[in-house]
């Protein structure tokens, strides 16, 4: 085997089994920040051993035993060493290869909790959002600190700053590797799914740069949230944030033209949206619903997408019971961003007179200052009204607020189209 093939094969199961490696051994370390820098020796040890020996046969369990057992190793070395394994609950040998065989028994039968535990660890709330991002990335993502700072077209240096603040943070609060339990655990729950559905937002709609959008942000996201799904399958926000990025993830080839360029939703053809995701997203969705449980932000939002999926045409298109729908929403969480996308159902199911009426209830709101949906809505309704001039202002406002250039392009090509007419 080349070494070229070698590093390949070890990227590629990097990525894949990085969170189960790091959240094996942080369960013997009780520290995150040690458990990855150990994950990261097992890594180390494959560059070196398997460009000659090959790529073993079960490359994961190859990597995750070294990880433990240099785990165990560190903690031999620690007078610790008998309250760790207290702690994990046996009367484990000090001496001989028992000791490695016996944990590793341990860990494999509590591998999901382990991933759970490491979910929440990663995004705990004592971190900042942009440290919670950035670690669920790191650790559960199995992404690099490069391509996390190219994903967010952050500096790569500023990147790993972060990294390296939100472990030391980590000890520094005493965070315990553990899952919530009682009433902390939806507000727990919340932190999680929301570094998910921010991660995905960024894929789904990049805030700023050339690109419309950022698959693979968008994909890693999914994968979390399929990940999260797995682990915690009877709670009805999980499965309805795991419903949400797939209905909306069906429309990612129709929104985009031959050269990159926005094809907006009403606009796309939908012959070409992915079938199955649709299906996953409304079975998803029935799930979630069987659980009997008060709907969350997620799975009415989810229920929202799945009002477009099943509309073969846009005509077909339920905005009725969106508005509805939004109206919930707004009391379940409120947010002027919800009102705006009440609007624009009002202004569909009733007409544009009647959805320019609640935008405009929303002009004055500071958190929507720099907003630039909130003129381009407006400027929406406006041509649709006939008032060409005005919507021309709004559509250049707003695009004098996106940061992304794909948007600010599409948006001067509509103040150019409400000028000629």
């Amino acid at each position: 085997m080349t070494v070229t093939d070698a590093h390949g094969a070890i990227d590629a199961v990097w990525r894949i089994e990085s969170a189960r490696i790091i959240a094996g051994v942080a369960r013997i370390v009780r520290d995150v920040g040690l458990a990855e820098e150990l994950a990261q020796d097992a890594l180390v040890a494959a560059l070196e051993q398997w460009p000659e020996s090959g790529v073993p046969k079960n490359p994961g369990a190859w990597l995750m035993t070294i990880a433990k057992r240099r785990a165990i190793d560190l903690i031999r070395r620690k007078e610790t060493y008998q309250r760790k394994l207290a702690e994990m609950g046996h009367e484990l040998e000090i001496d001989g290869e028992s000791v490695e065989d016996d944990v590793e028994a341990i860990l494999e039968d509590h591998i999901e909790d382990d991933l759970l535990r490491l979910v929440f660890t990663a995004c705990h709330p004592v971190l900042t959002m942009d440290a919670r991002v950035t670690l669920t990335l790191k650790l559960l993502g199995g992404l690099k600190t490069d391509e996390i700072a190219r994903a967010f077209l952050a500096p790569e240096a500023t990147i790993a700053q972060r990294i390296v603040r939100a472990k030391r943070n980590l000890a520094k609060a005493g965070v315990e590797f553990e899952v919530p339990s009682g009433p902390d655990l939806l507000e727990r729950l919340s932190s999680v799914l929301e570094v998910v559905y921010l991660i995905y937002n960024e894929g789904y709609s990049a805030t700023a740069g050339d690109d419309w959008m950022r698959p693979a942000l968008a994909n890693e996201a999914m994968r979390l949230g399929r990940l999260i799904a797995e682990l915690m399958p009877t709670e009805p926000e999980v499965l309805g944030l795991l419903a949400l990025m797939e209905l909306q993830s069906s429309r990612a080839n129709a929104r985009t033209g031959p050269d990159g360029e926005p094809v907006l939703l009403l606009d796309q053809d939908r012959r070409r949206w992915d079938r199955l995701l649709i299906r996953r997203g409304l079975e998803g969705i029935e799930r979630a619903w069987a659980l009997e449980k008060p709907p969350g932000p997620y799975l009415l939002q989810a229920a929202i997408a799945a009002c477009h999926a099943r509309a073969a045409d846009p005509e077909d298109t339920d905005w009725a019971r969106i508005a509805g729908l939004y109206a919930v929403l707004a009391q379940v969480a409120p947010s002027p961003v919800v009102e705006l996308n009440q609007a624009v159902a009002i202004s569909m199911a009733f007409g544009p007179a009647r959805g320019l009426e609640a935008v405009d209830l929303l002009a004055d709101d500071p958190s929507l200052k720099d907003y630039h949906l909130l003129p381009s809505v407006r400027g929406d309704l406006l041509f649709k009204l006939g008032r060409f001039a005005e919507a021309r202002a709004e559509f250049e406002k707003a695009a004098g607020l996106t940061r992304n250039e794909r948007e600010r392009k599409l948006l001067l090509e509509r103040a150019a189209a409400s000028q000629a007419d």
